[in-house]
């Protein structure tokens, strides 16, 4: 079991940055592949980006691929998301995530075995 809390959220101007963090439980948090999701008002959650457990491989949607860099710092039990050059349609609640299946780098929702409790993002235009 692992719990994940996310911070760093808030109202920003479009075109100005954020930094997610998510921090997690437990002692074998080396062990989790980590995803970022977003629920936009009226839409569906989906996928925005994941890292491997070593943090060597990464994936992103291509609504966000080069803007958003995801990490991970597992000496501090801790995934971020670093989020640059945002847009108003980037306004939703980010989820951070882990997965059990420390092969594979998934990106449906579905992959995922916990979830944090979100953070608000709002980019104004």
């Amino acid at each position: 079991q692992v719990q994940l809390v996310e911070s760093g959220g808030g109202l920003v101007q479009a075109g100005g940055s954020l930094r997610l963090s998510c921090a997690a439980s437990g002692r074998t948090f080396s062990r989790y592949t980590m995803g970022w999701f977003r629920r936009a008002p009226g839409k569906e959650r989906e996928f925005v980006a994941a890292i491997s457990v070593s943090g060597g491989t990464t994936y992103y949607a291509d609504s966000v691929k080069g803007r958003f860099t995801i990490s991970r710092e597992n000496a501090k039990n801790t995934v971020y998301l670093q989020m640059n050059s945002l847009k108003p349609e980037d306004t939703a609640v980010y989820y951070c995530a882990a997965s059990k299946n420390w092969g594979r780098v998934g990106v449906t929702p579905s992959e995922y075995d916990y979830w944090g409790q979100g953070t608000q993002v709002t980019v104004s235009s």
